[in-house]
């Protein structure tokens, strides 16, 4: 009866597994991520021994898992990502969770036999495998890119090597080997192999690796922005791995210029086209403009404007003549920016907020070797708050603001760019010290105030003589502070404008920015920025998983339709309007702003002068540029169509001549991945 009794007792109890054991760590690893050169986070890997789910399965398998964590900003994120692979380091299974804990992502890629199943953003697919194909998402962890490498080099380094996504238009990575280089670290030398990778991200993305196989530090602009993460044990070689990937990207750009060589430079005119001069004089049909060793000698009626025997011309008939336009608020964060930009017809460009060493150097290429690019003019990043802050200058007291814009003064910055966290006596440093050193003041406005404070009532000088982002504008509007609807009536609008106006101070809406980033999810984004139809898919995938939840739609619209009356209030008011696309879509991101710029209310001539006359003007730059005038710079942009009749004529760019140097636009897309 007690044996009976027993057995029943045993039979109802849960049955006791046997123990797992525990998975043997093979390889582990941390890697510091920085961006803007500010540390925001981490990323820690593992490689171990993965156990068979069955006894059929005899392949030997392990698993690399990566888990990142950042804080940029006071925005948490934190990113898993699990790898599984066979002997030959083959990917049986991807899974990627990345994002806010609120809106986590997941993306994966599963292999079976010959077959691979991707998941990615709403898209889901399954294809034949290739025999040598490795996995991987836009932004690749870097102990994922480990593997990668590892992989490539067991199979003995392919020319292009597949990479399973979603789409068909992804391309083959190009991993190039590209250097050998030295570091002595801890009183040893340490040697390591530089590579580039190509179709990952959109760019050339710069990897070392050492001796042993491990991955010791990558630059990437996987976010949109520089980043790079460095293996602890390499952090302390950090700027000189920094320094060597600014040395390759020169390298890379001077591939560019041997790929894409001018048409013509010199002397040279443009005959026929009609003359839209930027100044805001009706155009001149059938015109001609002589230009010779980077400057305009004459411009007007080609009947009346002699050209020199001999000289070559340029036949335009049919098309318009404009000045080159002025992207007034970019990171330019990689040299594929430049024929990008320069294929849009923009000739001249703000970078507000990126890496010193990458932006002076590349400056000074364009500058004084004609490299692919528009002049670069450049805002000094500058906040405060440690781990909150944003960017590599990060100032707490006088003397380290003083310093930082000295810092920035002394490499020929145009300007000092604030950044959020800045409390006021620190801006006022800022300023004062940006103003005595003859540059001029832009940014956000510091959380510690809002527009009224950075603007006297009265006739001293401003704190601030630019305003980036229209959102700075709007919550001074509101007594709540808030970017809601705005009573363009009260009296609170009505000082802000007066203020504004008094002071001339300079706004940078980035309203196109506003909407790619926050536009309705049920709103497919070819239909506002149809140039993602030409984009290379590295960043139409990008821009495609932005947008906000089609719930919040309502907001969105609402928001849209406020920057919109804003706009048209401050340029009725005759406030300085400068257009500027932020991260957007490169090149046609600026098309946008000057279409919803036109959208709001604004004449189509007056939405132009936003990206030319009235930019040069905000840099203190109207009489060497920005307009179609004997003496200027001769950056000019032939277009199909007349964007005073229809404003996104100005996306059909066929020709731009920066600083005297005339380039065929469909060759420079090309060169970067465009199909424009």
């Amino acid at each position: 009866m007690r044996k009976f009794a027993l057995l029943c007792l045993l039979s109802v109890l849960p049955k006791i597994a046997p123990a797992q054991p525990t998975p043997r760590v093979l390889e582990h690893g941390t890697y510091k991520i920085h961006l803007l050169l500010h540390t925001i986070g981490t990323e820690d890997y593992s490689i171990t021994e993965a156990t068979p789910g069955s006894p059929k399965e005899q392949r030997v398998q392990r698993i690399l898992t990566a888990i990142s964590t950042t804080s940029d900003r006071g925005m948490r994120r934190t990113s898993t990502s699990t790898l599984t692979f066979g002997s030959q380091l083959e990917p049986i299974s991807l899974e990627q969770h990345s994002g806010a804990p609120a809106s986590s992502e997941t993306q994966s890629t599963t292999i079976h036999g010959r077959t691979a199943t991707i998941k990615e953003a709403a898209a889901e697919r399954t294809i034949p495998k290739p025999t040598v194909a490795f996995v991987g998402f836009a932004s690749m962890p870097a102990p994922t890119q480990m593997l990668m490498m590892r992989y490539w080099k067991l199979h003995h380094s392919p020319a292009r090597l597949p990479i399973l996504r979603v789409s068909s238009q992804a391309l083959p990575l190009e991993i190039r080997l590209v250097g050998h280089e030295a570091f002595s670290i801890d009183g040893h030398t340490v040697r390591l192999t530089r590579y580039t990778v190509q179709n990952l991200i959109w760019g050339r993305e710069i990897l070392w690796m050492n001796d042993h196989g491990r991955l010791a530090a990558v630059m990437t602009f996987a976010g949109g922005l520089p980043q790079e993460e460095i293996l602890d044990e390499y952090d302390s070689a950090a700027s000189e791995l920094l320094r060597s990937g600014v040395r390759q990207q020169v390298l890379d750009l001077a591939d560019l210029d041997r790929q894409v060589p001018p048409l013509a430079t010199g002397s040279f005119a443009i005959v026929g086209a009609r003359l839209i001069d930027g100044t805001g004089v009706p155009a001149i049909e059938n015109s001609a403009v002589l230009i010779r060793d980077g400057r305009i000698v004459s411009a007007g009626p080609a009947a009346s404007t002699p050209i020199p025997t001999g000289t070559r011309i340029i036949h335009a008939q049919g098309k318009s003549l404009l000045p080159g336009l002025w992207e007034m608020h970019l990171h330019y964060s990689g040299i594929e920016f430049g024929p990008a930009l320069l294929s849009a017809g923009i000739t001249t460009a703000r970078d507000c907020g990126g890496e010193f060493g990458f932006l002076t150097t590349i400056r000074d290429r364009i500058d004084q070797q004609h490299a692919l690019g528009p002049r670069l003019l450049l805002a000094g990043l500058i906040d405060s708050g440690g781990p909150l802050a944003f960017g590599g200058v990060d100032v707490e007291t006088p003397a380290e603001a003083i310093q930082a814009v000295d810092l920035y003064a002394s490499a020929h910055f145009e300007q000092i760019k604030v950044y959020t966290q800045i409390k006021p006596d620190i801006v006022k440093v800022i300023a004062d010290e940006a103003h005595k050193r003859g540059m001029t003041v832009t940014g956000h406005v510091p959380a510690a105030l809002n527009a009224f404070d950075a603007i006297p009532d009265g006739p001293d000088q401003n704190i601030m003589d630019q305003i980036n982002h229209l959102q700075f504008v709007i919550r001074a509007m509101n007594p709540d502070g808030g970017v809601g609807p705005v009573d363009l009536q009260s009296d609170r609008s009505k000082k802000l404008i007066t203020l504004l106006k008094q002071h001339n101070i300079v706004i940078d809406p980035t309203n196109a920015w506003g909407e790619m980033a926050g536009h309705s999810k049920d709103i497919d984004p070819d239909t506002f920025e149809p140039g993602l139809k030409s984009a290379p898919f590295t960043l139409v995938t990008k821009y495609r998983a932005l947008g906000v939840p089609a719930a919040d739609g309502t907001k969105f619209r609402e928001r849209m339709d406020t920057n919109g009356k804003v706009v048209r209030a401050l340029y009725e008011a005759g406030i300085p309007i400068v257009a500027g696309s932020d991260t957007n879509l490169p090149g046609y991101g600026l098309d946008r702003e000057l279409e919803l710029y036109v959208q709001a209310g604004i004449p189509p001539m007056a939405a132009i002068q936003t990206a030319t006359l009235n930019a040069a003007r905000a840099m203190h730059l109207e009489k060497d540029s920005g307009s179609i005038e004997p003496g200027k710079r001769a950056d000019l942009m032939l277009i199909d169509g007349n964007p005073l009749a229809n404003i996104s004529d100005l996306r059909k760019v066929t020709s731009v001549v920066t600083n005297g140097r005339l380039y065929d636009t469909k060759k420079l897309a090309r060169a970067v991945g465009f199909s424009r």
